[in-house]
């Protein structure tokens, strides 16, 4: 019988959605394989607690930052068998004055959020082109479309990610694979708590009062979203749910979940300006009808 379940992959399975979506997938009957680093160490234990949920879970080391961890982490699961779903889960976030980030943490952001993602694509795409068939969620952020004050370096991998995302998505689509993007908003599931300071505190003291602004504000959110009332991390897994289970070839390019501070309205009226680019470059028949 395990046999016939679809696989799904989840990466950054330690915490928040990734975690969430480990258990609800294998609930729904999947067979699920989740990805962090550390299960020998410090997420040994929420190795031994994920698998313990369901027979149908298994956890792999995996650092999405690390080519070899990526190579050897998803040549064991592709052992077992095809990947219907890979969701590209993992991420990191920095908040702070944009200037006072190095670009060694401007690096270390896009290692995980955006090379991340496309290690982990370019390991199950082949086998999804030749089945014709497979669906590639990559969550990305609501200033993955717009790009508030603080969140300059975050905001720029997830920018980055939505540009890959896009045009993948219309290279593939006419070989059976649905590419989608999940926008979260703010939500309480650590992120925040686990992000760096910046690094030049040089530059922080040139600005003054301005350089504590992104720590009080972020206190703020971390408060908000503990609240009652606050947006439940369960409405991305439902989304990565909902995705996983319609029909192919049907999925939108992008789902905005949670707090949307305009992208809702902002996917509305870009996404057929976007599409017109087929036309204008006269790939509509190569391509085929790729649309929102």
């Amino acid at each position: 019988m395990e046999n016939t379940l679809k696989t799904v992959v989840i990466t950054g399975a330690s915490s928040g959605f990734g975690e969430g979506a480990v258990k609800a997938f294998a609930d729904k009957g999947y067979r699920v394989r989740g990805t962090m680093r550390g299960t020998d160490g410090r997420n040994a234990a929420k190795k031994a607690a994920l698998e313990a949920h369901s027979p149908h879970i298994a956890i792999i080391d995996l650092d999405v930052a690390d080519d070899a961890s990526v190579e050897a982490g998803f040549a064991q699961i592709l052992n077992e068998g095809p990947v219907d779903i890979l969701i590209n889960n993992a991420g990191i976030m920095y908040l702070g004055i944009t200037e006072a980030f190095s670009v060694a943490q401007a690096k270390e952001q896009m290692e995980t959020n955006y090379y991340g993602a496309i290690r982990t694509i370019q390991a199950v795409l082949p086998a999804m082109q030749k089945a014709g068939s497979g669906l590639i969620i990559n969550t990305s952020s609501i200033v993955g479309r717009i790009s508030p004050p603080f969140f300059g370096t975050y905001s720029a991998t997830k920018h980055a990610l939505e540009g890959y995302s896009q045009a993948l998505r219309y290279e593939v689509a006419k070989r059976g694979v649905d590419v989608a993007i999940v926008e979260p908003g703010p939500f309480g599931t650590g992120l925040l708590g686990s992000g760096k300071a910046p690094a030049h505190g040089a530059v922080l003291e040139s600005y003054g009062e301005l350089a504590g602004v992104p720590a009080a504000m972020g206190a703020e959110f971390a408060k908000m979203l503990q609240s009652d009332g606050a947006p439940d991390p369960k409405w991305v897994v439902d989304a990565y749910l909902n995705l996983a289970e319609m029909p192919a070839g049907q999925r939108p390019v992008r789902r905005v979940v949670g707090i949307d501070w305009g992208v809702d309205e902002m996917n509305r009226l870009t996404q057929p300006i976007q599409d017109k680019i087929l036309h204008e470059m006269q790939l509509e028949g190569v391509l085929g009808g790729v649309s929102a």
